[in-house]
């Protein structure tokens, strides 16, 4: 029996998810491959909600079907933002149920609608979390890294001078790191990850619950030269990093020198500290600052 405090029943002990929607924005999570993942209290909204507003009418239309479920469903897309915006914030207005879903996965999650959640909010309205599959948290728990602390920073720039500058960002935060990465960059992503930040632990999954998933385990040099070697990548990309190991032994003074020096004759003098400060579990800071220091003896 429910106790008084158990969220999950309403008034008269019947299931909340039984209940008739309220008034709100529901943000709801789809699966993000296996249509069997989707959970009960999404079918249940996207079953009763007035409207529904979609990255891809198409493909939530393909979910729907296979539940045999018919709602009235609109586009939300970046493109057509500003005025699905409006049509939402009338619907509520109104009184009406709106859910939001994305392509895959949870909405706002590298996916537009973070400026509706604002609106939606400051005109007073709820805004309700039906949670549910999620590719970040699939891909963490599978991948054997540390679960306990871990950043999660989107998309890495296409272009690899500003791909480079981002993963600088990140090479000193203590926590496991994780990427979405489409599949024509993925072999330069890990090669540039690997440059920068070592040969740190890191895994690859992709195409997680669909038939072909794919979770590949190793340093980031192995997996750089595994996807190097692939003619042809499919799907869609989590990457996973560890983080810097705590307990590196401090290197010696030659050992950093010498280092240095051999990364300077290949690489301009950014690259080549980053290069050892990972190698070596240095701050970038103080390696950047050694390879000022040998610049100006040498000349």
């Amino acid at each position: 029996m429910a106790s008084e405090s158990d969220d999950s029943t309403g008034r008269g002990g019947r299931s909340k998810s039984e209940e008739p929607l309220s008034t709100g924005l529901y943000l709801v999570a789809t699966p993000i491959g296996n249509a069997r993942d989707v959970t009960l209290r999404a079918l249940h909204v996207l079953a009763s909600a007035d409207v529904i507003f979609a990255e891809d009418t198409r493909v939530t239309s393909k979910l729907l079907a296979i539940h045999e479920l018919q709602r009235p469903m609109h586009s939300y897309r970046e493109h057509n933002a500003h005025h699905a915006e409006k049509a939402i914030l009338r619907h509520l207005a109104e009184g009406h149920s709106v859910a939001l879903v994305s392509d895959a996965g949870t909405p706002l999650v590298s996916d537009p609608g973070q400026s509706l959640v604002q609106a939606v909010v400051e005109q007073g309205f709820e805004v309700i979390p039906i949670p549910g599959p999620s590719a970040i948290l699939a891909a963490l728990t599978t991948s054997g890294l540390a679960t306990d602390r871990f950043l999660f920073a989107g998309f890495l720039p296409a272009r690899a001078t500003e791909r480079r500058r981002a993963i600088r960002e990140f090479e000193d935060i203590p926590v496991t790191l994780i990427f979405f990465e489409a599949p024509s960059r993925l072999a330069d992503a890990l090669t540039d990850l690997s440059t920068l930040l070592g040969p740190r632990m890191a895994a690859v999954a992709r195409e997680l619950t669909k038939i072909h998933e794919e979770i590949n385990r190793g340093t980031l040099p192995e997996l750089a030269a595994i996807y190097g070697e692939r003619t042809e990548i499919k799907g869609e990309i989590v990457i996973l990093v560890a983080a810097a190991a705590k307990d590196a032994i401090a290197p010696s003074a030659a050992d950093l020198d010498s280092r240095l020096a051999a990364e300077l004759e290949r690489h301009p003098m950014k690259d080549a500290a980053a290069i050892v400060a990972a190698a070596l579990g240095l701050p970038r800071r103080e390696v950047y600052a050694r390879a000022l220091a040998l610049k100006k003896t040498d000349d």
